[in-house]
């Protein structure tokens, strides 16, 4: 004889509130997720979304006073029972991989290893079932290697295969935090099918995104929050991208962006890149004019995502190749050597490249420009310092309690800022950037879309590797498709729309 069927939510928080200091972060909110539905949260960065996630996972205690259910039974916020770590599934925006472990180890660390009645680990085993977890994605990854090695991806759908490590048939809620930041539509589409999966088997999902296009595709309601405050709930049949973005700005904003047509006139190269070698990369070559903002793309392991990194001497394999800044020198430089042109990048793993989490705002805008700040004696001018670093917070529009916050305290949206911040302050000739708003939401996209247009304005040139097909319809006056190593097509202006740009990737056109 079975129980009576519940009815109602499958999670349920009330009155939830949070401070931090003298920072309200969350603010009397309510959420419910119901089974089989797939809800997402959206808000501005620093809205409160990874505050509320946070809370849901043990990692912060809510305020006195919040309330908190699943499927119907009362859970102590402030605790983590066995019970509700098997009820609520998580993949965080950090992902909380290590790196130096591989897949298999990574899946062992939540659910332990499969043993023999020795106690010895079954190695075979374990692999077979972290393989049938990954493959689901086909991504090709070797569930042997340390996560260090693997690209952004990769490591993305290790965490979500974690994360479902014995979900089929569970009542219990799946949380994604930005789960497709650094996913290509291919994989992108595969996550998609999970998740409705999930849903289909009576769970429910929380899934959080920035992107206008995932949430009307994949969401049944949508709740949005803003300034730590609930401001509506509502079923995504009912919303319009305009709307949910003026729900989320609390202003009326546009969210369309495209770049003006290119101009007639052929500009001078700023950079020209000949023969590079890397990783899959097979002697691709391309010029970059002036005022230019050249978008490479490409499916995973295509090696577009290689490209910036090869081309700013960042790249930690073999390279080969030649590289010129015409402007600068008639004379080549082998790419082996490329770090010593200078040119900064925004790397696409924010938290894990881009910042230094216990280093302050300011310290981590100045770091590259140290050398240009120390006086004769050697000693660092401190107050030229604090000046530069206030001016580019000051420029960019970074959201923070000042240049001498920790870095990791700002949202994701505003460390992006700080790194490109510190890029653009050391005047470059060229900015090189990859998977520039992945986890970012839509009011700071359209910043930074506007920040990247206007160095591009004043002649800077801009390489955009991004495999969001957003950005690159966003930016770029030029796109270069990479497959199989090599650019396989050039769109150009008008000709940039979504539908070529996939055909492209996937060698379909």
């Amino acid at each position: 004889m079975t129980g009576p069927v519940r009815t109602g939510p499958v999670l349920r928080v009330a009155a939830l509130s949070k401070r931090f200091g003298g920072t309200q972060a969350l603010d009397d909110v309510d959420l419910e997720v119901a089974p089989g539905e797939i809800h997402a949260l959206i808000g501005p960065n620093g809205s409160g979304k990874s505050t509320l996630i946070k809370i849901l996972a043990g990692y912060h205690h809510a305020e006195p006073g919040a309330v908190a259910e699943l499927d119907g039974e009362p859970f102590d916020l402030g605790q983590v029972t066995a019970s509700r770590h098997d009820r609520l599934r998580f993949v965080h925006q950090e992902l909380g991989l290590v790196g130096e472990l591989s897949a298999i180890d990574n899946l062992a660390l939540s659910h332990g290893f499969a043993r023999t009645a020795l106690g010895n680990i079954r190695w075979a085993e374990m692999e077979k079932r972290t393989t049938a977890l990954v493959e689901r994605f086909g991504l090709g990854i070797d569930v042997r290697r340390p996560l260090a090695t693997a690209t952004p991806v990769q490591r993305t759908v290790v965490a979500i295969a974690a994360a479902l490590q014995g979900w089929e048939g569970r009542r219990g809620v799946l949380v994604l935090d930005e789960p497709t930041a650094v996913l290509p539509p291919g994989e992108v589409a595969r996550l998609f099918d999970i998740v409705r999966e999930v849903r289909d088997a009576g769970a429910g999902v929380l899934y959080v995104s920035h992107r206008m296009d995932e949430i009307f595709a994949l969401a049944d309601r949508v709740t949005v929050i803003r300034g730590g405050r609930r401001i509506a709930t509502r079923p995504v049949a009912e919303l319009t991208p305009r709307t949910l973005a003026e729900l989320m700005a609390g202003e009326e904003m546009e969210t369309g962006h495209r770049p003006a047509p290119p101009s007639d006139v052929a500009a001078e190269p700023v950079l020209e890149v000949r023969d590079l070698w890397a990783g899959p990369l097979q002697g691709v070559g391309f010029d970059l004019a002036r005022g230019e903002r050249l978008g490479i793309t490409g499916l995973v392991g295509s090696g577009h995502e290689i490209v910036p990194y090869a081309v700013c001497g960042a790249h930690a394999g073999r390279v080969s190749g030649r590289l010129r800044l015409p402007e600068r020198s008639e004379r080549w430089t082998e790419a082996r050597d490329a770090d010593g042109l200078g040119l900064p990048l925004v790397p696409a793993d924010r938290a894990g490249e881009g910042v230094i989490g216990d280093f302050s705002v300011g310290e981590n805008l100045t770091l590259p420009l140290l050398d240009r700040l120390r006086a004769r004696s050697g000693r660092l001018r401190r107050r030229r310092e604090s000046a530069l670093a206030e001016d580019w917070i000051r420029r960019v529009g970074v959201r923070s309690a000042g240049r001498g916050a920790r870095i990791t305290t700002l949202s994701g949206g505003n460390q992006q800022k700080v790194v490109m911040a510190r890029c653009l302050a050391q005047r470059p000739p060229v900015l090189t950037l990859c998977e520039p708003t992945a986890g970012v939401d839509i009011a700071t996209r359209l910043q930074l879309y506007d920040l990247i247009e206007r160095q591009a304005d004043e002649g800077m040139g801009v390489i955009v590797s991004s495999s969001d097909t957003q950005d690159l319809l966003a930016l770029c006056t030029r796109v270069l498709v990479v497959r199989d190593g090599r650019i396989a097509r050039e769109i150009s202006g008008r000709d940039i729309t979504e539908s070529a740009l996939v055909h492209a990737m996937e060698g379909t056109e």
